[in-house]
């Protein structure tokens, strides 16, 4: 994928890139796997904010994704669409009865290309498959968790992880952030690189469109009062060198450990961080 520029005819153009739609097959989505995406601006079930900054936007409707492909289900590719709930592009698929179904699209997914999904699944891109039947070293995306749990780890744009080794009932997997995580060999994975890799190469360029994506603007605390945030007040002279990082309710922020599921630290072989402690 590349990415356009654009002629500095206005000052907002001035800089900005978007993402080059040419590998998009198909413009209009299939109805029948729409819904309709309630905009919550940020507020929990409570109607408090949650997430800050966060209201308007283009309306979007919601893709119906398949996150986990029955095994031994065969499908032919039709058209590779754009999603705007998420960076990655999406592949639509028929199977052989005609359902229709929404999933990941990985780099070098053609139409007319025919993916399945099992045992007997040969190891090529788009393929489906549990990790015990993976050869060590290739590359995956799409990783579920928990067996027939469904993918949830490594979706977004570009992004790969690397199958380490096998050892007893699990596999060592190298994740994005560099993490080294033990999962059941019988959970699932994709082969191949997640499509769309020059999305975090892309200028906003204006304000404009971020508000477009539903995103409002911050404020930062050293410009606030001291009654509205840790870092506001002061005497005029230099910002934010005087007082430690907090969030805007005073809890600290930059390095402060707020890992919680500590059940599952027993899986991770290798800490993100590690690289960082040399």
């Amino acid at each position: 994928m590349a990415i356009k520029a654009y002629n500095p005819t206005t000052p907002g153009l001035r800089g900005m890139t978007t993402q080059d739609m040419s590998e998009i097959t198909a413009k209009r989505p299939i109805k029948s796997l729409l819904v309709i995406k309630k905009r919550v601006s940020g507020r929990n079930n409570q109607g408090r904010i949650t997430t800050r900054h966060r209201g308007g936007g283009a309306k979007q409707f919601y893709r119906i994704m398949n996150f986990k492909l029955a095994a031994g289900s065969s499908a032919t590719i039709e058209a590779i669409e754009y999603d705007p709930n998420r960076s990655a592009r999406i592949a639509r698929i028929k199977e052989q009865n005609g359902t229709y179904h929404y999933v990941l699209a990985a780099k070098g997914m053609k139409v007319d290309q025919v993916i399945t999904s099992g045992e007997e699944a040969p190891i090529e891109i788009g393929n489906r498959l549990a990790l015990k039947n993976i050869p060590v070293g290739s590359l995956i995306h799409a990783i579920e968790l928990q067996p027939a749990g469904g993918a949830q780890m490594v979706r977004s744009a570009g992004v790969s992880a690397q199958l380490m080794a096998k050892e007893g009932a699990y596999a060592q997997v190298r994740l994005p952030s560099g993490e080294v995580r033990m999962v059941l060999q019988e959970c699932m994975a994709s082969i191949g690189r997640m499509g769309n890799e020059q999305h975090q190469n892309i200028k906003i360029g204006k304000a404009g469109r971020n508000r477009h994506k539903g995103i409002r603007p911050g404020v930062r605390g050293v410009v606030m009062n001291a009654a509205d945030h840790p870092h506001g007040g002061g005497d005029g002279g230099r910002h934010g060198t005087a007082k430690d990082p907090r969030t805007p309710w005073g809890q600290k922020t930059l390095g402060y450990k707020t890992r919680k599921r500590k059940s599952t630290t027993k899986f991770i072989v290798r800490s993100r961080h590690a690289a960082k402690r040399k």
